[in-house]
């Protein structure tokens, strides 16, 4: 039986470069997903009702994408980390413990967004090497959808 990256039109080397990079974008959005349960459990001050409901959409938005980016890794033949300690290991967003005021869940929450951005953007640049067109797909969505939700957190905080 022929390797699924051949089926697929793609070369296997590239393809694990691609799946590499995913790899360090799931483990930031387990990470990142994280922090927005704690943010929705823990949220206080005049702005909880409004932020308690946004960390819950953002966390199950993020819970989304987790399972799509862990599905690419696996289309394109390769493992998606799956550990906590492998998303600790290879995330490049950090934990956030014991935040629960609206200015400082907010700034990490968009320092957070743009740190999945800038991996996003390392991700599509890798995949148009690759000429890996599903990947650059769904990264470009990402950045699109998060480039909106960085105006919209911004302006909210203003």
């Amino acid at each position: 039986m022929k390797k699924i990256t051949e089926i697929l039109g793609l070369k296997e080397k590239e393809s694990k470069e691609v799946a590499a990079k995913l790899n360090d974008l799931l483990a930031s959005f387990q990470v990142y997903y994280q922090n927005l349960r704690g943010f929705h459990w823990n949220i206080k001050g005049d702005k909880f009702f409004v932020l308690h409901s946004k960390y819950e959409e953002l966390y199950d938005d993020a819970v989304v994408k987790i399972d799509e980016i862990a599905e690419r890794i696996l289309t394109i033949g390769e493992t998606p980390l799956h550990t906590f300690s492998d998303y600790i290991e290879n995330s490049k967003i950090e934990p956030a413990k014991d935040k629960c005021d609206a200015a400082s869940t907010m700034a990490i929450t968009l320092d957070n967004i743009a740190e999945l951005i800038k991996i996003e953007r390392e991700v599509l640049e890798i995949a148009e090497k690759a000429e890996d067109e599903g990947t650059m797909a769904l990264a470009s969505d990402y950045i699109s959808e998060q480039e909106k939700l960085v105006w919209m957190l911004h302006s909210f905080m203003k």
